[in-house]
């Protein structure tokens, strides 16, 4: 029998759709809900303590609503922080992202690959594991680029953008000692293959970039195996945490993506509280009262 739940693709902006094509690919029939936590983006920036409460919260509700089959976390970021925590905190199956560096380290002649990803992404431990399981016999060159998170949300707004803006975030990397030997680069934020084309021709020498979308889209294939698809394909649901009327100069990106804009309800994006003591972050259903007597710092985002 047919199973209407969808695959639910979630990020803090558009950098997801890099990973919903391979996965489209795989999965043609797949009603999808794509969404993007434009009230928290960006996610690079934030401290990892405000991700691990936030992100498990927001799935909670969208679950509720869509009750999908899975949930891709599109987003290095999100994944390398709270991915356990959403685990914990959901029933159902859940697919991260992780930063391409086996492949990258298997490609690499020079034994000098880059990692190019968020702030918040390229300074995990995780990225450090990977680094000493994988590319133990390589030099990991990391830089985290907040600006080329902005290009790759403006390109899909269809604004211009400057090539001297590529040649700036790839000189991170590039004027580190051996850089100059780097010959593949790892995009560790699901945004940057949106903007690759434009990496290639600022290169000042041939570089290959890889990243873990068509290994996302196979395990979620693969843990969906038993699914009953629909027949036909049909037009996935895209919608935004906030109600900025900004947002809708996304509207025709999204419609080559297959996904139609929709307007976020209450339950969406009712306001909810993460609240701080020291470098620990409590979740909170709704404005606490009181919560300055409690030593809390209380940061409220919902519905913009």
């Amino acid at each position: 029998m047919t199973d209407m739940r969808p695959l639910l693709i979630f990020d803090s902006g558009v950098g997801g759709l890099s990973v919903l094509r391979p996965i489209r690919a795989l999965l043609p029939t797949a009603p999808i809900v794509y969404v993007a936590d434009s009230a928290g983006y960006p996610y690079g920036t934030k401290r990892a303590a405000e991700i691990e409460a936030r992100v498990p919260a927001l799935l909670g509700r969208m679950v509720e609503r869509f009750d999908p089959e899975l949930i891709v976390i599109a987003c290095n970021t999100a994944s390398t922080i709270a991915l356990d925590a959403v685990r914990s905190a959901l029933d159902l199956p859940i697919v991260g992202t992780v930063p391409a560096i086996k492949p990258a380290a298997a490609l690499s002649k020079s034994r000098v690959i880059g990692v190019l990803g968020t702030e918040a992404t390229v300074k995990q431990p995780y990225v450090d594991m990977l680094s000493g399981e994988f590319a133990s016999d390589c030099i990991v060159l990391r830089h985290g680029s907040a600006e080329l998170v902005d290009l790759a949300e403006a390109k899909l707004r269809g604004e211009a953008t400057d090539a001297a803006a590529y040649r700036r975030v790839l000189a991170g990397l590039l004027d580190q000692p051996d850089g100059d030997r780097m010959d593949v680069v790892v995009l560790a934020c699901t945004h940057f293959p949106l903007v690759q084309e434009e990496l290639e021709a600022a290169a000042p020498h041939p570089l290959r970039f890889v990243d873990g979308s068509e290994g996302i889209a196979r395990r979620t294939a693969w843990l969906t195996q038993d699914h009953v698809w629909p027949t036909e394909p049909s037009e996935g649901l895209a919608l935004f945490t906030s109600r900025d009327p900004e947002l809708q100069a996304y509207r025709p990106g999204f419609e080559r993506f297959g996904l139609r804009l929709v307007e976020p309800q209450a339950s969406t994006c009712e306001p909810f509280a993460l609240a701080f003591r020291g470098d620990k972050v409590y979740g909170l259903p709704e404005r606490p009262r009181g919560a300055e007597f409690l030593g809390l710092s209380a940061h409220f985002r919902g519905c913009d």
